[in-house]
């Protein structure tokens, strides 16, 4: 019973809530292991039969694993919502993990680079001229210079871009689109790309803009290896992945005197307190920097 309320859940997420697909996925691949749980430790099969003492076993279980908070509070949450839903629809009276509370995430600001680090791995992105290096230049550039999410990156069509206007149409989480603009070394990217190297990469699938080998769309791991590759080419040590281009474009930009409702809209986030986490960022920017350069700063000899 419980795995066909499953089923009923997922298509509500993605039909009423319009979610988008990977969000869908996270919440169901959740559920599955929290379900697989009541089953194999209590064989539950019937959502009334599910007690507060089992939800609490389950996060405990959690917590052995050694899963960070941060996890454990998606998974929770992902539950929540579920038993909501099971009240909602009137299959379940009472909510009874409701009042479960979530863990307090360790709080841990972003990885960004600097302005420097981002010219040297666009410089490695250059490499001899290749036509999938021009392709890796010009995905580097767009998501660093618009702060696009990877997902949003990857799923661009040729007809998104605006390039004579400095325009993209961006599909943003729960299918929203914004319009962002583009930089002018990201429109020479793109130019070149799309005249000397998309053609010549794969034949296929002529609507999508960033296609891999075999013609189909750059997967998030493929972009996430070419990254990994790139920075170990430039020297940088930091862990990166394909949202530390979007953090840095986003602190670099209130560095910079931006406005946070302008990066908000930028960015796409519904909640400013989102977008407010990049003002720690830019304030930790500004204490290194004056505990690098002041004579006066603390730990220092006169």
């Amino acid at each position: 019973m419980l795995e066909g309320l499953l089923k009923e859940y997922v298509y509500f997420l993605r039909v009423t809530k319009n979610l988008a697909k990977n969000t869908i996925v996270s919440y169901q691949n959740d559920l599955k292991d929290y379900l697989a749980f009541l089953e194999r430790n209590y064989h539950i099969s019937r959502p009334d039969k599910i007690e507060r003492a089992h939800l609490l076993q389950y996060v405990a279980r959690l917590k052995r694993e050694e899963m960070a908070p941060k996890s454990v509070a998606r998974k929770l949450s992902a539950i929540k919502s579920f038993h909501r839903y099971l009240q909602v629809e009137k299959i379940i009276d009472d909510n009874v993990v409701e009042s479960v509370p979530l863990p307090k995430p360790r709080k841990q600001l972003p990885v960004v680079l600097n302005v420097e680090e981002i010219d040297r791995l666009l410089e490695a992105a250059i490499g001899t001229g290749t036509v999938l290096e021009l392709r890796n230049r010009a995905m580097i550039e767009l998501a660093y210079g618009s702060g696009l999410r990877v997902s949003e990156l990857i799923d661009l069509d040729i007809a998104d871009l605006h390039l004579n206007n400095g325009l993209v149409n961006v599909t943003g989480k729960g299918s929203k689109e914004r319009i962002v603009p583009l930089g002018a070394d990201s429109i020479a990217a793109l130019r070149k790309y799309l005249t000397e190297a998309r053609p010549l990469i794969h034949p296929k699938g002529k609507e999508i803009l960033f296609v891999n080998k075999d013609g189909g769309r750059i997967s998030r791991v493929g972009f996430y290896k070419i990254l990994q590759t790139l920075a170990l080419k430039a020297g940088i040590d930091k862990p990166i992945s394909p949202h530390t281009l979007r953090h840095s474009f986003a602190t670099h930009l209130l560095e910079n005197g931006a406005d946070l409702r302008a990066v908000q809209e930028l960015l796409g986030h519904e909640d400013i307190l989102t977008t407010e986490n990049y003002t720690h960022i830019s304030k930790r920017h500004l204490q290194d920097a004056y505990q690098a350069a002041h004579p006066r700063a603390f730990g220092k000899k006169e």
